[in-house]
């Protein structure tokens, strides 16, 4: 599944939850660093309006499908992809960490949730080494000198795979850095999944994710914040739904 946006061609290049694993693990056994974005509706908004951020996707090794339209549209597209979203991609990834002996770190939030989500991914996954802990702060910019000090601080501290959770463009921006300031280091966005562990932020039930209705859960917890973002993607849905059709159409004629 392929989106262009401002002239940017970026691609779920990473269809299945099968591929995912198969290329991380591959990375970190051989200690080569990658960076993984998962891209959802409101990404694709941020995109349009950030030129920093479509520099950084298109740095991204890897990219998949974190959201339901996005997984639908790819089966229109008839190039369908499999949903995985970043909270949901920690413990996979983690476990394959504790199987090869790597130590991972957690850079975001907060030091009392950094501070949960380690004591649960310790507990959660065996053999599993936890050599770092970072939490930026207010008005950390990802490209500048205090980014340059976050990869020291990873580079010395061994980790080979580090899970980013500062929320969108920031994490995708950093982890592109990653990519020069710590090339031996896998960076990982995941978004609020480290608070999700820490219990710092509540997941939508069970129930709202089996019926895709995560979102709805979160804006009707979070309206203020939250009900303007998905304004924003139902806004632009239509257009991205057409251009899906498009590409099942030109598929159609080859």
């Amino acid at each position: 599944m392929e989106f262009t946006i401002c002239g940017a061609r970026i691609a779920v290049n990473v269809p299945t939850w099968a591929a995912l694993q198969a290329r991380v693990t591959e990375r970190l056994a051989q200690r080569q660093g990658f960076a993984l974005a998962t891209i959802n509706l409101d990404h694709l908004v941020k995109l349009r309006g950030s030129a920093a951020f479509r520099r950084a996707y298109l740095a991204q090794d890897f990219v998949v499908a974190d959201g339901n339209p996005i997984v639908w549209m790819s089966r229109l597209a008839r190039r369908p992809v499999q949903l995985i979203p970043g909270s949901d991609a920690i413990l996979p990834l983690a476990r394959i960490a504790a199987d090869l002996g790597v130590g991972i770190a957690l850079v975001g939030s907060t030091e009392q949730a950094l501070a949960g989500a380690r004591s649960f991914l310790e507990r959660e996954i065996r053999d599993l080494h936890v050599v770092c802990t970072i939490a930026p702060p207010m008005g950390f910019d990802p490209e500048g000198p205090q980014a340059t000090e976050l990869f020291e601080r990873l580079n010395a501290s061994g980790a080979g795979l580090c899970f980013l959770a500062l929320s969108a463009p920031k994490q995708e921006i950093l982890a592109a850095a990653g990519r020069r300031g710590a090339p031996t280091i896998g960076f990982a966005c995941i978004g609020a999944g480290l608070d999700f562990f820490a219990g710092t932020q509540n997941r939508a039930p069970l129930w709202a994710r089996r019926y895709a209705l995560e979102w709805l859960w979160r804006a009707a917890t979070s309206p203020r914040r939250l009900a303007p973002r998905y304004a924003r993607c139902l806004a632009i849905l239509p257009g991205q739904i057409l251009k899906a059709a498009l590409l099942r159409f030109r598929s159609s004629q080859v």
